[in-house]
């Protein structure tokens, strides 16, 4: 149903405000505590593993590519330095069988696709390149590995004594030999928000050159010592001047792009007339439902794809489905 068919939708806050969506990997967190637990998978012959290197991972035209944990294991680690984590075992629907151990191997230096027991029709790619051609599954895992990897290649050594860390807990947990302290991995919140004015209009806006056509919602990281809802009043009136009387949280979404988890909000003001502050923001525009709708069609402006927070954040305002310029 649209907003269209049925006004009193948009923006509607209902039990649960955004579409909850299930995990799909069991991530095993008693499992992993256990010594030695990624060696026994690699070993059982029954485990997959991805590989990402430098931010990539090894894709072919199916989705993500899954080796043999063990052989591709071996020439890994004959070929250079490599990490092994624990992602989980598979839950939904996916390219794997459910129940599925699936492993991270990570390595500095890509090896080419055709060598070390990878496909030659393997191409390392990030995420952002094949996030629209990925199964649910594979999103999931990709979106996990790179939050992992992420952490582990900027957390090597100790921040209290510099002494290079071990890992532990199947690669949940890194451990310093010297002074024995524990560090896991770190997620940074950031609040990502939709403006609407006191005639229900929405207010979008974006960086970069002032005649670019991309619009979107506004976003920004939490301080330390800051709510969410502070975060939000005080992103939104840095970035176009406009003062938050009330937001209300609708959904999250993990953007581990190194390391961060968007928290969705609605905001409503009573100011009508947005500054942008030309640094983050360089343009700012309000859009009535039907304005929005019709800006999108013409090709006059762009908004967020439907795999981000942003877009659903939008849409939730909208009432329903935003229909896209179709090529």
């Amino acid at each position: 149903m649209s907003y269209a068919e049925s006004p009193a939708l948009a923006n509607h806050l209902m039990d649960t405000v955004l579409p909850v969506r299930p995990a799909l990997v069991d991530r095993g967190s008693v499992e992993r505590m256990k010594p030695g637990m990624v060696q026994q998978l690699v070993d059982s012959g029954t485990a997959k593993a991805m590989v990402i290197s430098q931010r990539k991972a090894l894709v072919t035209p199916d989705g993500l590519w899954f080796g043999d944990a063990s052989p591709l294991w071996a020439a890994l680690e004959a070929s250079g330095t490599a990490s092994a984590i624990y992602l989980g075992a598979t839950l939904g629907p996916s390219s794997l069988p459910q129940g599925t151990p699936v492993l991270l191997f990570t390595v500095a230096d890509a090896p080419e696709p055709g060598t070390l027991a990878i496909p030659a029709n393997a191409e390392w790619s990030g995420f952002r390149e094949v996030a629209g051609s990925l199964d649910p599954s594979d999103t999931a895992l990709f979106i996990e590995a790179s939050a992992i990897s992420n952490w582990h290649a900027t957390h090597t050594h100790c921040p209290q004594c510099g002494a290079p860390t071990d890992i532990e807990a199947g690669g949940w947990v890194r451990r310093c030999p010297e002074d024995n302290s524990e560090h896991y991995p770190r997620t940074d919140p950031a609040i990502i928000v939709t403006v609407v004015g006191p005639d229900g209009r929405v207010l979008l806006g974006g960086g970069g050159p002032a005649d670019a056509r991309n619009y979107s919602t506004f976003a920004g990281f939490v301080e330390p010592g800051e709510s969410l809802e502070q975060a939000v009043v005080r992103e939104i009136g840095e970035e176009v001047g406009i003062r938050v009387t009330a937001c209300q949280y609708l959904g999250s979404q993990s953007w581990p792009f190194p390391a961060s988890l968007m928290l969705g909000f609605t905001a409503v003001t009573e100011d009508s007339v947005a500054r942008p502050d030309g640094v983050e923001v360089t343009r700012a525009r309000w859009f009535s439902r039907e304005e929005l709708q019709k800006a999108v069609l013409e090709g006059e402006i762009t908004i967020s794809t439907r795999l981000s927070i942003a877009r659903s954040l939008i849409e939730h305002w909208y009432g329903g489905i935003i229909e896209d310029l179709q090529p």
